[in-house]
């Protein structure tokens, strides 16, 4: 590859995992502080046995991203007469009418840190004034992670900086709202006025209650300024006309508590996505802008029982609903706003797993929605879906289209485990060759917070699958994958179904003849690892190693210490151990920390951050010094054990929660990851990927 195709890569592989990464700290997965007390040099000098295996990986690595590199994504802006997209160390864009044009560079991120320490930057998110005069971009530094907001004035070198901004919306050329993101909290908003004088800021709004987020977005029509504060388990929405955006904001509808609601705006309409269908479960409903409240909400469409509403958007008249079927496979369901009772549903392809729909810009108002299909092992592919006509087409949108019936449907299987309870539990699995119990497995897990386990497609996981790997998914409950009643089911004393749920899908995948627990590894970031660590104490023989990224691992002393960021609030999720006798024996009984026995464990390779106060260094190093000790006293009592196994602890710099945001270290940290997989499993290393002639 050429240096620009190099950097083009990079630029669209750190912007993809940046994307990703907003969806978590917006959620807001598990947020907690430590102290810097344990030495770490004896921890982490195990790393040294996969040094060479991580140097080959690396190449891998390479040369299995150059070749999804051409994939689409949403990170191009199209406004009025520019398209915006990020390369190197810039934002640049082109004239729409002139694709031949050269690039012209609106934004360098050398001039962020002008008269200050040299910093390495990374594009968060791109916002453009609806008549294109102005851009605002937040930015985010790799190590410390200090985000700041760049508004740039088009045309000139007029560079305005913000610190510390999460989410922002221009409402006009001249206004931008903003939230302020202090600590591990989101509860001001501000209005930034541009002058010709200069700029001034005011205080819009601020949040009283210590456990609600707050974040401003724009309606899709672009009609309304839309601040949505959420808990954990309520919401609340205030609205600004960006007609006039000094009014101030009005209330939609008080906070109640387990009342979660999610707005849109059509013809002076308030179309609103709201936990108030049976079950509690999410239907949509329908207000007039002048009389929001609750009691003015009708029932437009309410789903039926065997499906789950997951996502809204509202395109011209109709509403487009993500929702998932009892089988686990995703669908729209197309709403006719004008003719509701007229709704219909388009299946999408059995291999897909995620669906990224696109954020238009002002000057595409279009009744059409862009949109991206993938799975972990499916790169991306792009469509428009034409809700008048009920048509769907590919690319650009010229041509009608089917969805590609053999893109992964002979590599993708829907399965179900049943539970110690009888619930079935949904496992998606990828592979492409005939199973074996020698095949090597990789299973993943969240089941947390209502939040779906990660499957947007990695590259990394297209590796593995060509390797012969099978690729496994566990959809337990605390998750949000089957709606919002399958993450209460998982809450506070019900979190030891999780584990039962991921007991399930390993002896079900085993049953099946998939592998074998001597071939299994198990993966989870931050929240994940409860269940994971928790399954490691009860049942260690079902894995023969585990990666754990971010790991939450110390439940029970975390929540005993409500002077954490976050713990009082996350008391929803965990529960209170220090009020309630019945929450602290539940959250005994699973914590991974305090369930450590001297038994035969897996190899583990946990991988943590110097500062990241999500989750604590602190837990990870008690975790992993608490578990070589009990290794090794099993090591030394117990005769013809076998090998002692490795727990090796990978500390990086910085406070990079969901991971790094430069490419040499994401690279870094996958090689690493591909290494220890092989090494732990005794597997032979592929070829090295051969070079292209030149």
């Amino acid at each position: 590859m050429s240096v620009l195709a190099v950097l083009r890569l990079a630029a669209r592989f750190v912007t993809f995992r940046s994307r990703c990464k907003d969806v978590y700290v917006t959620k807001r997965v598990i947020c907690r502080s430590y102290t810097k007390e344990t030495p770490l040099h004896h921890l982490s000098r195990d790393l040294e046995r996969y040094k060479d295996l991580k140097v080959c990986f690396k190449r891998h690595l390479k040369a299995t991203y150059s070749r999804f590199s051409k994939v689409p994504d949403h990170s191009a802006v199209y406004a009025r007469h520019h398209v915006y997209f990020l390369e190197g160390n810039g934002i640049y864009r082109m004239e729409k009418k002139k694709s031949e044009s050269e690039p012209e560079r609106v934004l360098d991120l050398g001039w962020i840190s002008a008269g200050e320490e040299a910093q390495e930057w990374t594009v968060q998110r791109i916002r453009l004034s609806p008549q294109e005069t102005h851009l605002a971009a937040t930015v985010k530094t790799h190590d410390t992670q200090t985000m700041r907001c760049v508004i740039v004035k088009l045309g000139q070198r007029n560079v305005l900086t913000l610190d510390d901004v999460f989410s922002f919306e221009w409402a006009t050329d001249e206004v931008l709202f903003y939230t302020i993101q202090e600590g591990l909290k989101c509860q001001k908003v501000y209005r930034l006025d541009l002058t010709q004088n200069g700029s001034t800021i005011r205080s819009v709004y601020e949040e009283s209650q210590p456990d609600v987020f707050v974040e401003v977005s724009l309606s899709r029509d672009g009609h309304l300024l839309i601040i949505t504060g959420s808990s954990r388990s309520s919401s609340e929405v205030l609205l600004v006309d960006v007609s006039d955006p000094h009014l101030e904001p009005a209330l939609v509808q008080a906070r109640q508590p387990e009342l979660l609601y999610y707005v849109e705006h059509w013809r002076r309409n308030l179309i609103i996505l709201a936990n108030t269908g049976p079950g509690w479960e999410y239907q949509v409903v329908k207000a007039p802008l002048s009389e929001p409240s609750m009691m003015s909400w009708d029932a437009i469409f309410t789903p039926r029982p065997d499906t789950v509403l997951k996502d809204m958007d509202v395109v011209g008249d109709h509403c487009i609903l993500v929702a998932v079927t009892t089988s686990h496979k995703l669908e729209f369901i197309v709403v006719p706003l004008t003719r509701p009772k007229e709704a219909y549903t388009l299946q999408l392809p059995s291999w897909a797993s995620v669906v990224e729909t696109k954020r238009p810009g002002f000057a595409d108002q279009r009744g059409t929605l862009e949109f991206l299909i993938s799975s972990p092992v499916c790169p991306p592919l792009s469509y428009h879906l034409y809700p008048e006509e009920g048509l769907l087409s590919s690319g650009s949108g010229d041509t009608p289209s089917r969805f590609p019936k053999d893109h992964g449907n002979d590599i993708t299987a829907r399965l179900k485990a049943c539970s110690q309870d009888g619930t079935l539990v949904p496992v998606t699995l990828f592979h492409d060759v005939a199973r074996t119990k020698n095949t090597p497995l990789l299973v993943h897990v969240y089941g947390a917070y209502g939040r779906d386990v990660n499957m947007r497609f990695c590259p990394e996981k297209r590796f593995l699958l060509e390797q012969g790997w099978a690729l496994a998914y566990c959809h337990i409950r605390g998750g949000g994958e089957c709606g919002l009643t399958w993450q209460r089911r998982a809450r506070v004393e019900g979190k030891h179904r999780a584990v039962e749920d991921l007991q399930a899908c390993l002896d079900h995948l085993f049953s099946l003849g998939v592998s074998s627990p001597s071939r299994t590894v198990l993966t989870a970031r931050s929240a994940g690892a409860v269940p994971v660590g928790a399954l490691c104490n009860r049942r260690p023989d079902m894995m023969r190693a585990v990666m754990l990224q971010s790991p939450f691992l110390d439940v029970l002393g975390t929540m005993e210490d409500p002077k954490l960021p976050l713990t009082v609030e996350d008391r929803e999720e965990w529960g209170d151990p220090l009020e309630n006798p019945q929450h602290r024996l539940s959250i005994a009984s699973y914590c991974p920390v305090h369930n450590i026995t001297p038994q035969r464990y897996p190899s583990m390779l946990l991988t943590a951050y110097a500062d990241d106060n999500r989750t604590p260094l602190a837990g990870t190093l008690k975790y992993a010094e608490k578990l070589k000790e009990a290794a090794q006293t099993h090591f030394r009592m117990a005769a013809r054990s076998g090998p002692e196994p490795n727990i090796v602890v990978n500390i990086q710099p910085g406070a990079n929660h969901m991971g790094p945001d430069d490419w040499e270290s994401i690279l870094e940290e996958e090689a690493l990851q591909l290494a220890f997989l092989y090494k732990e499993l005794d597997l032979e290393p592929p070829r090295p990927p051969r070079r292209r002639k030149r």
